[in-house]
């Protein structure tokens, strides 16, 4: 087979952006092409698509998210990162694959060439769908919209899964609301600049930013009820060039989670309200503005079909290496798939972390993490094995 290990760690080392992951779907299509899959590139921007026809039967999709993050990474792997990119803004970013689309990616080719190895126990048709910008939760979607059903067929069920801080060999799944819906803000606070000694003579839109930071913390714990699930965060707030001049403005980045559109519209609401209130408080000389985007909807793993998926994986795997009842915060947009066809959405957590590997009580590092990077084994075997089995679960 492939050298999966070497293409794992080729991917690690050449991370892009989201929306600009050329290098990286290039290196994807040649893989699929000699498996004998149909393969085309270019798929709502950087997206690539094999199609895999045997006989009649159903037609099964496996997917994979293939975009990096603006992140430096420290992990100190010798096959670590050291690419930089430029970000929607124009700036020039480091680039790391921090959340494990590459080890995703890396398991999607392994399954599709066992797959294809196996032609003779199975019928049907494999789509085999490598989907950009799932950070910026919009690959899906532009996947979709450039065709990807109409071009490729319609499949019964999308498959698809993600690399989490959980004990390797392991696979975690929920039923139902999986994933938190996300929405991000971009907040632009007005204020009066001025020298940084004569403060009475300006509005300090720093102060006001920070009097945000710390009334939106209060949200989640007093106006949402403990039975729910929420975050809201603060991941970003640049203002000012130099320490003694006071800005005009300063900028609030914020991201929130939620499982429902009711909560969804208490944080947006709750965000916008006291942002004002802050401002005006201030006395600043104009309203704030706002500019949501990146929504993602909440990702919902079908039921029945989550149900006999789980059922073959317990077969392969073992009902000691499945946990269940996974519900986590962050999101994924995979279910835009699902949600355009009409389709059922099954999704899975694959264990990304060797524990014996480390020392009693340290620290393992979450997605985003600058030190996030799982162990290649038995990571990469199981997330193969996974799509695989889940695959042979719907196919005839």
């Amino acid at each position: 087979m492939t050298d999966l290990h070497e293409l794992y760690r080729d991917l690690h080392r050449h991370p892009e952006l989201s929306l600009q992951e050329f290098r990286t779907a290039g290196v994807l299509a040649e893989a699929l092409r000699p498996l004998g899959y149909e393969v085309t590139t270019e798929v709502g921007g950087t997206g690539v698509v094999g199609v895999l026809r045997n006989g009649d039967g159903p037609v099964v999709m496996l997917r994979a998210d293939i975009d990096a993050l603006p992140v430096l990474e420290s992990t100190g792997l010798p096959y670590a990162s050291t690419a930089r990119g430029t970000n929607a803004q124009g700036e020039d970013v480091p680039v790391a694959h921090a959340c494990g689309h590459d080890m995703h990616a890396t398991c999607l080719v392994g399954a599709a060439e066992l797959l294809a190895r196996t032609r003779e126990e199975w019928n049907g048709t494999l789509l085999v769908v490598f989907q950009p910008a799932e950070e910026l939760g919009v690959g899906a979607r532009t996947m979709v919209e450039d065709g990807l059903f109409d071009r490729f067929g319609k499949p019964e069920v999308v498959l698809a899964q993600h690399v989490a801080p959980l004990p390797a060999g392991m696979i975690a799944h929920g039923s139902g609301p999986l994933m938190a819906a996300s929405d991000s803000v971009r907040v632009t606070l007005f204020g009066r600049g001025g020298h940084g000694s004569s403060p009475e003579t300006a509005v300090d839109p720093v102060l006001m930013a920070a009097h945000v930071v710390v009334r939106l913390q209060g949200i989640v714990s007093r106006e949402i009820a403990p039975s729910e699930r929420a975050v809201v965060t603060v991941g970003r707030l640049q203002a000012g060039t130099k320490e003694n001049v006071i800005p005009e403005t300063a900028e609030l980045g914020i991201n929130i989670r939620a499982f429902n559109d009711h909560i969804r519209g208490i944080l947006r609401n709750a965000i916008e309200r006291i942002v004002r209130a802050e401002a005006q408080a201030s006395g600043a000389p104009r309203e704030p503005e706002f500019d949501w985007y990146d929504g993602m909807p909440v990702l919902v793993s079908d039921p029945d079909a989550t149900t006999r998926t789980v059922a073959a994986f317990a077969d392969h795997f073992g009902t000691h290496n499945l946990i269940p009842g996974a519900v986590v915060n962050a999101s994924e947009d995979v279910g835009d798939f699902g949600a355009a066809a009409g389709i059922p959405t099954v999704f899975w957590f694959l264990g990304g972390t060797d524990f014996s590997a480390r020392e009693p009580g340290q620290a393992v590092p979450m997605n985003h993490s600058p030190e996030f990077a799982p162990d290649i084994e038995p990571t990469l075997t199981t997330g193969v094995d996974a799509l695989v089995v889940a695959a042979r679960a719907w196919l005839g």
